[in-house]
């Protein structure tokens, strides 16, 4: 019990760490799985969202009560400061079982979404391969971490980010990213 309580204390001054000190990772392969976004549209995730884009992709679920809100709150706010700048939200559900296209659209409602943030769900297994191939993937849904990747598609970078950082510093490493 107390190491459960130690663990749980520690996590908040490793997550002020990741905010701090992003992670690059270069080149980044990214599947061009067949998923749907919220207005149940079919996209190829590589070919429309990413290919020669510069792209702030996260990982949410609607029905998570914890830490995805508060990411919807952070991509709403960093769409206004990177408009005009040609950069592509992308929130990726990590519930593709519960998460349908009206679910998505309505969970991103509530934050203002524009029309520069695509949230996208799809078949179980585009969706697992797709998160397992970014580095992200986790056995359940409550246990994914608060993480966004920023990337420049054309340029091959790629870096890692606290997704619960200011929307400033999260424009500012997309800035660094688009360079």
């Amino acid at each position: 019990m107390i190491l459960t309580f130690a663990i749980l204390l520690a996590l908040p001054a490793a997550a002020r760490d990741a905010a701090e000190a992003p992670e690059t990772l270069g080149a980044l392969n990214v599947p061009d799985v067949s998923l749907v976004d919220q207005d149940g549209k079919p996209v190829r995730f590589y070919t429309d969202l990413v290919k020669d884009r510069v792209v702030a992709v996260n990982f949410v679920f609607t029905t998570c009560t914890t830490i995805c809100p508060p990411m919807g709150a952070t991509f709403a706010k960093l769409e206004k400061l990177v408009a005009g700048k040609d950069v592509q939200l992308i929130s990726v559900s990590i519930d593709p079982a519960n998460d349908t296209p009206e679910r998505l659209k309505a969970w991103s409602q509530k934050f203002g979404r524009g029309p520069g943030w695509t949230l996208v769900t799809g078949h179980r297994d585009e969706v697992t391969h797709l998160l397992k191939s970014l580095g992200v993937y986790t056995a359940g849904a409550t246990d994914h971490s608060p993480l966004v990747l920023l990337g420049n598609d054309r340029a091959h970078r790629w870096t890692r980010a606290y997704g619960l950082a200011a929307p400033a510093k999260l424009a500012e490493l997309l800035e660094e990213t688009r360079q």
